[in-house]
């Protein structure tokens, strides 16, 4: 368990130290490359996880995957916003698209966590080794993804910067990731949303480091639990795949993206009050309404993320777009990294409830930061990143 833990710890390391600078890469090169350059490397550390036989092995194996994980933190929603923004004009609505993309990624992690706990199960033992089937069809994967970033996402005009030299590159990165802080801690929009964000990252971690010992207690041995964890999960995925397919609708009926955000945060508040208030159930009655309150959970999450991601691309310009995302990501786990340092603690000596009447507290309040959002006007004329700058 000690090794596992530091390959998890290597990996969460690598991600959080690379994360602004592959950000400001993405700003630099362009977005496809930075793409293409994740895929390889998720291909690379899959393929060496699913023949991984020593602990190295799968200690460079979280290395590679902690840098996939870093380059591949936003270049996509950019490229998207970048290219939309080319074919509509600056006021084109980011929501539609954004919300496809958000259900499609929480569809594939569904049915990834399924394949996954279910592929050992399957594979013969004389084909390959049960457990290294799920790491061989997601490198499969990633190679799948690196034809398409390869073929099908031609690089914006607005994001591509001629032929430049490695070290003209490298010079330029350091720039970008600094004026992307700047903008992303000197707005006021930008501001409130890596706050929220923070947020977030509290609750998400409050959920994944609390749920499967509350499973396991509730299915009667940590078998059963895993079990019930992994059927829990491929729902809460698909709330995540519904709450993203939701949010424009979300934002229409609740009169803009900050009502709809707004909306999202108290739905998401109340479903981890909602566990909160039934941790002492057993039983059936205790599954089913974790189950419940897990998949409303992350609906509402969804449509707070896609909401505030939309916020942010409208509040950047190009320059900075995947830099401030990376930011937003930093971010959320910063909020996960304090909610890990408390609230495991908080549920030993107090209990599970108390941990997520925590976590519930500190989403509720973060619905206030979209209370009378200032108008993000960035993504459009520059002049407005200059004003910004100014005011800030």
């Amino acid at each position: 368990m000690a090794q596992i833990g530091l390959v998890v710890t290597v990996f969460a390391i690598v991600t959080v130290g690379l994360e602004l600078p592959t950000g400001g890469l993405a700003d630099v090169v362009g977005r496809r490359v930075v793409l293409a350059a994740s895929a390889a490397f998720l291909m690379a550390a899959l393929a060496l996880i699913s023949m991984s036989t020593t602990f190295w092995m799968f200690l460079v194996g979280g290395v590679l995957k902690g840098v996939a994980r870093a380059l591949s933190s936003g270049p996509a929603a950019s490229w998207y916003v970048d290219t939309l923004h080319r074919l509509e004009g600056p006021d084109a609505d980011l929501k539609p698209g954004l919300a496809r993309g958000g259900a499609m990624g929480s569809v594939a992690l569904c049915a990834g966590v399924l394949a996954g706990g279910g592929l050992p199960l399957v594979v013969p033992p004389e084909l390959m080794f049960p457990l290294a089937a799920p790491s061989r069809v997601g490198a499969v994967a990633a190679a799948v993804l690196l034809v398409v970033v390869l073929f099908a996402l031609p690089e914006p005009p607005v994001a591509a910067g001629g032929r430049r030299s490695l070290a003209g590159v490298l010079r330029e990165v350091p720039a970008t990731v600094t004026a992307g802080v700047g903008l992303a801690v000197g707005g006021p929009v930008l501001r409130r949303l890596m706050l929220a964000a923070a947020s977030s990252g509290v609750v998400l971690i409050s959920i994944e480091l609390l749920t499967p010992g509350r499973l396991a207690e509730l299915a009667g041995t940590a078998e059963q639990g895993g079990m019930a964890y992994a059927a829990v999960a491929a729902l809460g995925f698909a709330g995540s795949a519904t709450g993203s397919a939701l949010a424009p609708r979300v934002a229409r009926l609740t009169g803009g993206s900050a009502r709809g955000a707004i909306a999202g945060s108290v739905l998401t508040a109340l479903s981890v009050g909602a566990l909160a208030a039934t941790a002492g159930l057993g039983g059936a009655a205790g599954l089913l309404t974790a189950g419940v309150a897990y998949v409303v959970l992350f609906a509402g999450s969804s449509v707070t993320s896609l909401l505030g991601l939309e916020m942010t691309h409208k509040a950047v310009t190009a320059a900075q777009r995947t830099t401030v995302t990376s930011a937003t990501s930093l971010s959320l786990q910063s909020g996960g990294i304090v909610a890990n340092l408390t609230l495991g603690a908080l549920a030993t000596q107090a209990g599970v409830a108390a941990a997520w009447g925590v976590a519930a507290t500190v989403m509720l309040a973060s619905a206030l930061l979209f209370v009378r959002m200032p108008v993000a006007t960035g993504s459009s004329p520059a002049r407005a990143l200059r004003a910004r700058s100014g005011s800030g």
